[in-house]
């Protein structure tokens, strides 16, 4: 059996006014060659905690010949330029067309992915494919909990697999499931009926999160659904709000055996737990004010963490706010850190004096006016290194990455990690290559939403969903959609689904 594998990701943030460009996907992939396929993406991903780890490892399990032809991603931005879409889409199917005939594709994809063109780029995407190998070769996509799927995407693919977590941790595993059923289906032993749904709403992170309430026993409700007889599986994905599409937002897909009657039941089913928890979807805000306030009224507590998500580099926001930190140094606040900052400018600054030194500095607020000005001052280089890390924690283990040059400074009493490269910071190994001992803070400011508490939360004794301002910020009031369909809950309040 010889199954074929590639594909883009991307988060698009289409209230970013930074273009992601084929740039980008090229410097995000500088650690491995993989952009090239076959042995670089086997050798960066098997055994690591990625869909493609999933799909290599599935492979060698189960005696497969799996052929990686692509798997380029970029860090989550504005959106892409048509031409960097067009060109590695390009690639894919040059190289898809060289191994012919297959008898099924995998498709790596996100699901959020915008391009100048194209609203729903993975529609395109697999609209391509399907029309390379024909009706008859079948195609099975893995997408993120946040995509944003269309009824084209569902009906271009025999079956979608998204994630059941996040934070993100079950990548391989839902790589290994999607690779499983492909080669099910080649060998004739399931028929795949897939149902899609699509909501009337819209959902922030911070209560997307699957390992807080309401999503955790929701999730228990898809597993149940997914052991169920004549089930192959199930799917909710939570959309990408932060993308201003027709069809941002919350989709359900069941996938039966050869039962359309079963399938479309068990989807009506989800979708119905889903839209009952609409109200329990919004989350709750806190200021950087209070939280110094309680950290310093409850000393010896252990960790408390700031997710500042507002500035999540995750979902496409600059990762160079400066509103917590410079609220830190007005108020003297003692034990704080804040990691990581993206500026590749006070980073080469830094290496250039040293450790031990100080600089004048102009650090963060660079990329635009919403996130904070530039705070200016005198900052103490405490320590540098190259950011070179591997994931250790649940999240992309195994894989390699890079911070580029990175620097610990010490501004006004507060320590910040500062990175060349801009990267959320979600596994403590990104603060532990640079010399940072956790054990040393009070509190702890994270650009990131979520996935920081798959490796962070055995280290947090209380987290706290920041209000902040920012392109990613967990508050619709926020932003001004020109392109999502209406209504939708909570942009709507008179919105009724059945």
């Amino acid at each position: 059996m010889r199954l074929a594998s590639g594909g883009v990701q991307h988060e698009t943030n289409t209230f970013s006014t930074t273009p992601t460009t084929l740039a980008d996907f090229i410097r995000y992939s500088q650690l491995g060659s993989h952009l090239n396929g076959g042995n670089a993406i086997i050798e960066r991903y098997a055994g690591t905690g990625s869909i493609h780890g999933g799909y290599i490892d599935g492979a060698q399990a189960a005696g497969i010949e799996l052929l990686p032809l692509l798997t380029a991603t970029a860090c989550p931005s504005g959106i892409i330029a048509q031409q960097a879409f067009d060109t590695m889409l390009g690639w894919f199917l040059e190289r898809l067309e060289k191994v012919l005939p297959v008898d099924g594709v995998l498709l790596d994809l996100h699901g959020a992915m915008v391009t100048e063109s194209y609203q729903d780029a993975e529609g395109e995407f697999i609209d391509a494919v399907r029309n390379l190998v024909g009706q008859d070769v079948p195609i099975v996509v893995t997408l993120d909990l946040h995509a944003n799927i269309t009824e084209r995407m569902a009906d271009l693919a025999d079956v979608i697999i998204g994630y059941d977590t996040y934070p993100h941790v079950d990548m391989n595993e839902r790589g290994r499931e999607a690779i499983e059923l492909l080669a099910r289906i080649v060998r004739n032993e399931v028929v795949p009926i897939q149902a899609f749904r699509k909501l009337p709403l819209i959902t922030m992170p911070p209560m997307q999160c699957t390992l807080r309430e309401p999503m955790q026993s929701l999730m228990q409700q898809v597993h149940q659904l997914e052991a169920g007889p004549d089930i192959l599986t199930a799917t909710v994905a939570m959309g990408f709000p932060f993308a201003d599409i027709h069809q941002a937002g919350v989709s359900v897909l069941v996938t039966a055996n050869g039962d359309q009657e079963l399938a479309n039941t068990k989807a009506d089913e989800l979708a119905g737990m889903v839209w009952n928890l609409r109200e329990d979807l919004q989350p709750q805000l806190s200021k950087i004010e209070d939280v110094m306030e309680f950290v310093n009224q409850h000393p010896g507590e252990g960790l408390t963490i700031f997710a500042d998500g507002s500035d999540n580099p995750g979902g496409g926001a600059p990762c160079d706010g400066t509103v917590a930190l410079q609220a830190m140094i007005d108020a003297n606040f003692k034990g704080g850190l804040v990691g990581t900052l993206f500026d590749s400018e006070t980073a080469r600054q830094a290496h250039a004096a040293g450790v031990g030194n100080t600089i004048q500095v102009r650090l963060g607020g660079k990329t635009d006016d919403r996130h904070g000005s530039p705070v200016q001052g005198e900052a103490l280089v405490k320590t540098l290194c190259d950011g070179v890390f591997t994931y250790r924690g649940p999240m992309f283990q195994g894989v390699e990455d890079s911070l580029g040059r990175t620097a610990t400074l010490v501004v006004g009493g507060v320590e910040v990690v500062v990175s060349s490269e801009r990267r959320q910071c979600l596994d403590k190994e990104m603060l532990r290559v640079t010399g940072v001992k956790l054990s040393e803070y009070r509190l702890l400011v994270l650009k990131s939403a979520v996935h920081f508490r798959a490796d962070f939360r055995d280290v947090a004794s209380r987290i706290f969903d920041a209000d902040t301002p920012g392109i990613h910020r967990p508050d619709f009031s926020a932003y001004n959609y020109k392109q999502l369909r209406r209504p939708i809950y909570p942009l709507d309040q008179d919105v009724s689904w059945s």
